[in-house]
């Protein structure tokens, strides 16, 4: 019988078959280098050496073929998804920017033509609040309202008319004894955008009517 022991280790293991030391060295019990000594064998020799076990050995010590890792790698097509929805965004948005940004006249009728409502100056004076945008020498809206400048009405920016400040300036005239629901608006000058602006904040105000004063 054989015997076997790990190498450097003075503890055997007897009464091993050759096939039990190949079925150990395939399950990893043992390694090639470890030493082994046949029943006519005068000293001990490691399994890689021994000539009954020489090619198992080097058959179970073969490395197996080298497994080539794949680089890293990002999926573009997601990123460029991304990119090109972003891309669509900032052109609308930059598109919206420069049409609402630039100075689009109101429809431009004439104070005689036919279907235009003359408005009578009492009437102006007990129903309506008179309110008149123009643009200063800077090139900022200014809002007028019975003929009071109103200060702080612009946005952060400093070219937006803030709609929240106009409802607060146009409040007292629509809640007051006065109690006017109308407002006679002179825009000149300014942006489409800001005159949208401008409305919103009366309508927030409480004004149900909005006039346009229009050129002779």
């Amino acid at each position: 019988m054989w015997r076997l022991r790990h190498q450097g280790s003075p503890r055997e293991i007897s009464d091993l078959s050759v096939q039990q030391i190949v079925d150990g060295l395939r399950d990893g019990l043992w390694e090639t280098t470890d030493e082994i000594r046949g029943p006519s064998d005068e000293r001990w020799q490691a399994i890689e050496s021994h000539p009954q076990l020489r090619e198992i050995a080097e058959d179970l010590a073969t490395p197996p073929p080298v497994r080539h890792e794949d680089p890293t790698s990002l999926d573009m097509n997601a990123l460029i998804d991304v990119c090109l929805v972003l891309l669509i965004f900032y052109m609308i948005t930059t598109a919206y920017a420069a049409m609402v940004q630039k100075s689009v006249p109101l429809p431009m009728t004439r104070a005689d033509a036919k279907g235009i409502k003359v408005i009578r100056v009492d009437e102006v004076k007990s129903k309506m609040i008179r309110v008149q945008t123009y643009l200063d020498a800077s090139g900022k809206p200014v809002v007028r309202v019975e003929n009071q400048t109103l200060k702080d009405v612009l946005d952060a920016d400093g070219m937006k008319i803030d709609a929240d400040k106009v409802r607060a300036a146009l409040q007292p005239y629509v809640k007051g004894e006065s109690h006017k629901t109308e407002v006679l608006l002179d825009a000149r000058e300014i942006t489409w955008e800001n005159v949208v602006l401008l409305q919103d904040g009366a309508r927030a105000a409480g004004v149900q009517t909005v006039h346009h004063l229009l050129k002779k």
